[in-house]
């Protein structure tokens, strides 16, 4: 069974079960931000974004990214450099908005 599953994801060598294992835990770190938006907005009771939000989806882009350049998945990373873009802003303009806020 496990050969199977091995052979169906074509991982033939240790390097690919560690940039498997590399994939997987990227895929759930970028997918623990949904969970982190949801808590935080459940207990604002309104929509909210907190910053973790970013940091795991700059966490889980940053892997998945390397994952699809190891791969040599195109939409992988078309997909992931435009949205690592996308979440350094918003990182970005959250440091500006409290550098200057009022203290």
């Amino acid at each position: 069974m496990i050969q199977s599953l091995l052979e169906y994801f074509n991982i033939t060598s240790t390097r690919d079960l560690i940039w498997l294992s590399i994939g997987l835990i990227a895929q759930l770190s970028f997918s623990i931000r949904f969970l982190v938006q949801w808590i935080s907005s459940e207990k604002a009771r309104k929509s909210v974004m907190p910053v973790a939000f970013w940091w795991f989806s700059i966490c889980g882009g940053t892997l998945l990214l390397a994952y699809g350049i190891y791969r040599g998945e195109p939409v992988i990373i078309l997909g992931q450099s435009f949205g690592l873009v996308v979440y350094a802003r918003n990182l970005w303009l959250i440091h500006v908005e409290r550098r200057n806020a009022p203290i």
